[in-house]
């Protein structure tokens, strides 16, 4: 680590101690000090600090009052700990250095790396593309941790687990977070696993994060979950808060759900059991076993671009939509571009939700997989639409996922059922045509709001 480096990471952690003792106040210094150790241009992340000092000078903002309750209510371990792992390793430190290697290699460094520890789950969801693979295949505890290291030697620190669910393998997830303190971790998880020991084995590492899945209220969770499973995953968030663990919440909007997963009352909800975010997630016909009948209409996801940007203005929880926030991220983020899956079985996914690749994790380093034809089309590529409400190569822009698939020889990695690009792009025509013309106004909309 260079010295200079060290000089920051030193002035920055001390200066975050000290919000224990007045948040209030402190949280103020600490973004004084985060401003002159940033640099100039893009690489400081100007427009994000910004944000951030926007939030912090205005105590009657709802994200302020979501600040203010997370340094007040979460552990302060963990908090140090979430600081030095997500905010300087994997941003202000790992940014500059995924920068480089961009530019000296000429492909994709993604920002997050996504992992199937295992295929197994305990619950089988309907609609959900990860039942389709079955419950046999795995990562060892050495790859994962392999695929870590290699990692981070490109500057990547943050982890998501996904599956099949994560949790199945608790014990070898911990290990990863011992071995790695300087990562942070989170799992999208439905949570049902979650006790009293493991919470506590997340308290003691400190970098462990769960995004906990919900479909809903009671009715809407165990309709498509299981009976029971709604007031495990209540009884888990109680857990959580008990010991003063951060988490959030994720939800997948469909035709069915968006009304009430939106509403007043379930953020309120949330709010009031604990929860720091709600990552929205449009449903995706993925599989075989899909059902088509659950994408929302143009008018509904119209309907979740103007409620989560209301959310994100009025409560005190952040609200994130993986389709519909395109237009902060400059459209499509997969192909490694900031992040990238890997499977259960060690294939490499340009995303969670595409499942073609060519290439394997066991044998070929990361590095390879991201010089590889899959994901070097993805780099040439992006972005797929220039309308970044437009941002999916399969959802809105089906020809060009099919034209990928085929001109690089990529294969589907659904070992349990695998589906041609022709039969899961041919899913998505009728969706991307409807959406297009509304997608087009809201575009326009926003761009000539930007202007102002």
């Amino acid at each position: 680590m260079a010295i200079q480096e060290k000089i920051k990471r030193t002035a920055l952690k001390t200066a975050f101690s000290y919000l224990e003792k007045n948040p209030e106040k402190n949280v103020r210094n600490l973004m004084d000090l985060v401003d002159a150790l940033a640099g100039e241009g893009e690489k400081g992340f100007p427009s994000q600090r910004a944000a951030f000092r926007e939030v912090i000078e205005n105590p009657e903002n709802n994200m302020h009052q979501l600040m203010m309750n997370v340094l007040k209510e979460v552990d302060q371990g963990v908090l140090k700990a979430v600081f030095e792992n997500f905010f300087l390793n994997a941003n202000i430190f790992g940014w500059p250095r995924q920068e480089e290697f961009r530019e000296k290699y000429g492909c994709n460094i993604p920002w997050a790396i996504l992992l199937d520890p295992t295929s197994a789950c305990n619950l089988h969801c309907t609609g959900c593309w990860a039942a389709e693979y079955g419950n046999k295949l795995n990562l060892s505890l050495e790859e994962m941790d392999s695929i870590i290291r290699q990692g981070k030697e490109l500057g990547v620190y943050m982890y998501i687990y996904t599956g099949g669910e994560p949790l199945v393998r608790k014990k070898d997830l911990i290990t990863l977070c011992e071995r790695h303190s300087d990562c942070q971790f989170l799992a999208f998880t439905n949570a049902t696993l979650i006790d009293e020991s493991f919470a506590d084995e997340m308290l003691r590492v400190k970098n462990f994060m769960p995004a906990i899945s919900l479909e809903g209220f009671e009715a809407a969770t165990d309709g498509r979950r299981g009976q029971g499973v709604y007031q495990k995953v209540v009884r888990a968030m109680a857990i959580l808060r008990e010991r003063k663990l951060p988490f959030g919440i994720s939800a997948c909007y469909t035709s069915q759900n968006l009304d009430s997963i939106s509403s007043d009352a379930f953020i309120d909800q949330l709010v009031e059991w604990g929860a720091s975010f709600i990552w929205y997630f449009h449903y995706m016909p993925v599989g075989n076993d899909a059902a088509p009948e659950l994408l929302p209409n143009p008018a509904q996801r119209e309907q979740m671009y103007h409620r989560v940007r209301e959310l994100r203005a009025a409560k005190a929880i952040f609200a994130m939509d993986f389709q519909n926030d395109g237009e902060y991220v400059g459209g499509c983020i997969a192909g490694g571009r900031r992040y990238l899956h890997i499977n259960a079985n060690g294939d490499v996914d340009p995303c969670v939700f595409i499942h073609y690749s060519d290439s394997n994790i066991r044998e070929k380093t990361l590095l390879e997989c991201l010089q590889g034809p899959i994901f070097m089309a993805y780099h040439d590529g992006q972005p797929f639409d220039e309308n970044h409400l437009r941002p999916c190569p399969m959802l809105e822009n089906p020809e060009k996922l099919r034209e990928i698939v085929h001109r690089t020889g990529a294969h589907s990695t659904d070992l349990q059922s695998p589906e041609s690009v022709d039969h899961l792009c041919g899913k998505c025509v009728s969706y991307a045509d409807c959406w297009r013309p509304e997608a087009d106004r809201l575009w326009n909309a926003s761009q000539a709001c930007g202007k102002k």
